[in-house]
């Protein structure tokens, strides 16, 4: 069986909201449920998985009374970093689903296993991610190992060339030159969600010691000298951090 781990463990700092963004209501909704659904959707069935920390579960639970939001899903707890907090959903996947998890460990010395089970992992405040996305993830999952969707940089790009000079000194901010070159944005592309793998390989991965250097779960998988494939994202698919890209989410749910 496929499965998603949303990771939603999200304080609203930069929201500037005393209620965490995933709950921050959208089209009168939270953030959460648009996400959750949108999976649903896609892959009818597929097998959810909620990291929340522990302190906001019965909130998440009173709210998907109040919404009679009744998607069945699994809740697990939130860890101190996302590295944790995907490896706790791992494990309550397996916990839940014993059968699937001594089948991964089976399968994981030889991932060419015709029909793997697979698990994306994404951002709980990533509402927007197309149907055909998800798909696209899983498709080429099945086939590769290990995936990632990713949008073209449209912006210039420099990159800042001493350690001093990534403070932004009044310098570089007022355009006066020095400490930083234009770098060529064809060779860069902008990571989305989900990230999706075969199970075993993921497993595998996430048995690594953390690192600061895991900023995703990509670099989890790439730690293994296992290779990551693009595919095309949908730029829809954004990141809701801040009050602005709350005014872009009512805008796109009205479409």
């Amino acid at each position: 069986m496929n499965s998603v781990i949303i990771v939603a463990g999200g304080k609203g700092l930069r929201m500037g909201a005393d209620l965490p963004k995933q709950f921050l209501p959208i089209g009168g909704r939270p953030v959460l449920m648009h996400t959750l659904e949108a999976f649903e959707r896609a892959i009818p069935g597929v097998r959810l998985i909620l990291v929340l920390p522990k302190d906001q579960q019965a909130f998440w639970h009173d709210l998907c009374r109040q919404h009679h939001f009744t998607l069945p899903h699994t809740i697990a707890d939130g860890g101190a970093t996302r590295f944790h907090s995907v490896k706790n959903g791992l494990r309550s996947l397996s916990s839940a689903q014993p059968s699937v998890l001594r089948s991964a460990q089976r399968d994981a010395p030889h991932l060419e296993n015709p029909q793997p089970s697979l698990v994306a992992v994404h951002d709980g405040v990533r509402p927007f991610v197309s149907e055909e996305v998800i798909r696209r993830t899983f498709d080429a999952a099945r086939q590769h190992g290990a995936v990632v969707p990713v949008i073209p940089v449209v912006e210039t790009v420099r990159q800042l060339l001493s350690p001093s000079s990534r403070q932004l000194h009044p310098s570089l901010a007022g355009g006066e030159g020095g400490g930083s070159i234009t770098v060529d944005r064809s060779l860069y592309r902008l990571v989305q969600t989900p990230q999706t793998f075969q199970l075993p390989l993921l497993l595998r991965a996430y048995e690594q010691p953390y690192t600061e250097a895991f900023t995703d779960d990509a670099s989890v998988v790439e730690a293994l000298g296992h290779p990551v494939t693009l595919v095309e994202g949908n730029r829809e698919n954004i990141k809701i951090t801040t009050p602005f890209d709350l005014t872009i989410a009512e805008a796109l749910l009205s479409k």
